[in-house]
């Protein structure tokens, strides 16, 4: 499947959105102008991203709690994004969830999870009901290793090959579940292998290769609305602690520099400048605009309004 420079090109200029808004969030942080914590993908954006632009408008996907480059490959707001991190009230919502409850419906976000395989049953419910309503669209669910050794791994897969329904669920395996190696955590090498439990198919990829992740979405696509649902691995790694309050004493300094690397904004440039030779000027022009946009972002969410104290109990009851 040939993939197109424009295609090329648009995967390559989220990539640099993704990172630039971390590496914003993440500084915003060190200021303490965020509260609680955050989780950043820097190093992960191949997956967020490749997956996300594959889709439709009205596919449905659930993000993680690392799931910024997630929310952008699906098309949803920075601006808003980032007044959310903020607690702004112009937020996409309205300042309430923070960085690790980010939705938006209008581009099928169904919202991030803090909980561990959080969304994983709620992907299944999303299922269902397109595939009782008859709609010709797919739900996407991300979640980590770590929630491939939770109970509800085991309850929303089987009963999605059980129904036929048209999920891909999407393992970002960055090997560490916080602090705790995959190899100390289950007895395989391949988490993809779990799918042949469910009568499933499952594919593992390089999770640093946009390219693929975007050609293998496409196709996924097209299976599950056929087929029924799939596991895709999408093995990574992330650049950061798991959190920012994490002091990463569990893995070396040349573990982490081998894995940057590996840098998979990096690697798409390359295949632009060398094998699509595309100008060193026009890539430098989208790294600028790319960051002109998060600028943009963060001056939207520093000038929005604080939640107001009045609105305290709104949108907590259903009308």
């Amino acid at each position: 499947m040939a993939v197109s420079d424009t295609v090329l090109l648009e995967l390559y200029r989220k990539m640099q959105q993704t990172r630039f808004f971390e590496e914003t969030a993440a500084h915003l942080f060190s200021l303490g102008k965020v509260h609680g914590t955050a989780h950043f993908c820097i190093g992960e954006e191949a997956s967020g991203i490749g997956v996300g632009h594959a889709l439709k408008n009205e596919d449905y996907i659930l993000q993680t709690h690392r799931g910024h480059g997630q929310a952008i490959g699906k098309g949803m707001d920075m601006k808003r994004m980032m007044a959310e991190f903020l607690g702004k009230e112009t937020g996409c919502c309205k300042g309430y969830g923070g960085c690790m409850h980010i939705a938006d419906f209008s581009v099928g976000s169904l919202g991030a999870n803090g909980i561990v395989g959080g969304g994983l049953s709620l992907a299944v419910g999303a299922a269902l009901t397109q595939q009782y309503l008859g709609k010709n669209n797919v739900t996407v669910c991300f979640f980590g290793d770590g929630a491939t050794n939770q109970g509800i791994f085991h309850e929303s897969l089987n009963l999605a090959s059980v129904w036929k329904l048209p999920v891909i669920f999407v393992c970002t395996n960055n090997l560490y579940g916080m602090s705790t190696h995959v190899s100390k955590a289950m007895n395989i090498t391949d988490i993809a292998v779990r799918a042949a439990s469910y009568n499933m198919k499952g594919i593992s990829l390089d999770g640093n290769d946009v390219i693929t992740i975007y050609k293998e979405t496409l196709q996924a696509r097209d299976y599950v609305l056929q087929h029924g649902p799939m596991l895709m691995v999408l093995n990574t790694y992330r650049w950061m602690g798991h959190s920012k309050s994490d002091a990463q004493l569990y893995r070396t300094k040349e573990e982490v520099d081998e894995w940057k690397n590996r840098d998979p904004i990096k690697q798409l440039r390359k295949t632009l400048l060398e094998e699509r030779h595309i100008p060193v000027k026009k890539i430098e022009e989208i790294d600028q605009e790319a960051e002109i946009d998060v600028e943009q972002a963060l001056a939207f969410a520093e000038q929005s309004p604080e939640p107001r104290l009045d609105s305290i109990l709104a949108d907590v009851y259903a009308d």
